[in-house]
């Protein structure tokens, strides 16, 4: 009798419930990553860094060449050279790939940082567009995030016109 009566509280239970699944809720995905690289601001926060960046990327591929040489120089006459200056320039390129290893360091924090700085205005911007997206088509749900996302309830493609139309 116990087992009868749970059955019935758990039918009525389901049966109430059915009419709250049947509301449709209307969910969308964006895909971020494709936001970052493809969006108008995004190309532009790249291109922008590329430019920024480009003096100290050049003076980085100068002293690696220095250092190429030096190192092609030492290999190929080590022979003939006293070992006074094999010493003097083996320390010159102790020295030269010290400071490209610092710049280096140094150059990929700061750029970390920047493009963590663009990719920040770019993402406020990406969620601002999203939130008007949302509520112009009355979304439920956007998610930016997701294992898996049928086609269909993506609305990257909109996010990203509506990015370069800004």
């Amino acid at each position: 009798m116990n087992k009868s009566v749970s059955l019935l509280v758990a039918g009525a239970l389901l049966a109430i419930s059915l009419p709250a699944v049947a509301v449709e809720l209307k969910i969308a995905f964006v895909n971020t990553e494709r936001v970052f690289r493809e969006a108008a601001p995004a190309v532009r926060a790249q291109k922008k860094l590329e430019k920024e960046f480009a003096a100290r990327d050049q003076e980085l591929q100068k002293v690696a060449k220095q250092a190429r040489d030096l190192q092609s120089y030492l290999e190929k006459e080590s022979v003939t050279i006293t070992e006074t200056d094999r010493r003097n320039k083996e320390r010159e390129l102790a020295t030269l790939n010290q400071n490209f290893q610092r710049m280096q360091r140094e150059f990929r924090e700061d750029l970390n940082v920047r493009r963590n700085e663009e990719l920040a205005q770019v993402q406020e911007r990406g969620n601002k567009v999203i939130q008007q997206i949302a509520e112009a088509e009355k979304y439920d749900l956007i998610l930016q995030e997701a294992v898996y996302a049928n086609p269909r309830i993506d609305i990257t493609e909109k996010v990203l016109k509506a990015l370069a139309d800004k």
